[in-house]
């Protein structure tokens, strides 16, 4: 029998957890730490957890905060899980390293479908063919997922991961927005998804690009899409 995907919830409130643990204890392995600061030392001790569901309203560290805290030593994905839904809410949510955003209430299958859809891509670009490329000085190791600039490694989020070497396979060709989504995300493209894409590129360009305003890596064709040379 596969092994379970290991996940963790943060959540302040224990009837959310309860309830999470109860719709996903099924089909996975589930943790679960009180806020940001368990959450931190929880994945620092499991380096091997394959998804994080963080809530963002939490007493200490906010769900942003514990995100990019982990953004320093893991990139296991993130689904923010949160009572808010303005479009402001999920480009603080992308802006801090999360991966998705699920707003409350939401049903089990929704809550199943954006598992599910993070879970598949983390496991499908850990398990791709190794090969190299390099382009200006940064190097992409497929093989162990490791980006280097300037020799230098770069940590990047399992999303800004995916975009990166999507677009590295597809290099040469403009990429429309809506086609890195629906290739990434494994969802279809509706009108806030070019927003999404559009924050995690320019997340992308501030950990790869030397001139993040000028890029030469990531290019965008104007009303078309982005490309890589």
């Amino acid at each position: 029998m596969p092994k379970k995907s290991n996940i963790l919830i943060v959540d302040d409130d224990t009837d959310i957890r309860n309830v999470l643990r109860l719709l996903l204890q099924e089909r996975y392995e589930v943790s679960e730490a009180a806020d940001g600061a368990g959450a931190v030392e929880y994945l620092r001790g499991h380096p091997d957890t394959d998804l994080v569901i963080l809530d963002v309203m939490m007493p200490g560290m906010s769900g942003y905060e514990t995100c990019d805290a982990l953004r320093g030593f893991s990139n296991a994905p993130v689904l923010f899980l949160t009572a808010k839904s303005a479009q402001a809410d999920r480009i603080s949510a992308y802006s801090s390293g999360g991966d998705d955003f699920l707003s409350k209430p939401f049903s089990q299958e929704e809550l199943l479908a954006k598992v599910g859809s993070l879970l598949r891509r983390y496991k499908e670009y850990q398990g791709k063919p190794e090969a190299a490329l390099a382009i200006e000085d940064l190097e992409v190791d497929f093989g162990s997922r490791s980006v280097t600039s300037a020799g230098k490694p770069v940590l990047l989020t399992d999303t800004e991961y995916a975009i990166l070497e999507y677009m590295l396979r597809n290099r040469g060709k403009t990429v429309t927005a809506q086609e890195l989504y629906e290739a990434v995300w494994k969802e279809r493209f509706l009108p806030g998804s070019g927003n999404t894409v559009m924050v995690h590129v320019l997340n992308l360009r501030r950990k790869i690009e030397a001139n993040p305003s000028s890029p030469k890596i990531i290019r965008t064709v104007w009303g078309k899409g982005y490309q890589i040379d």
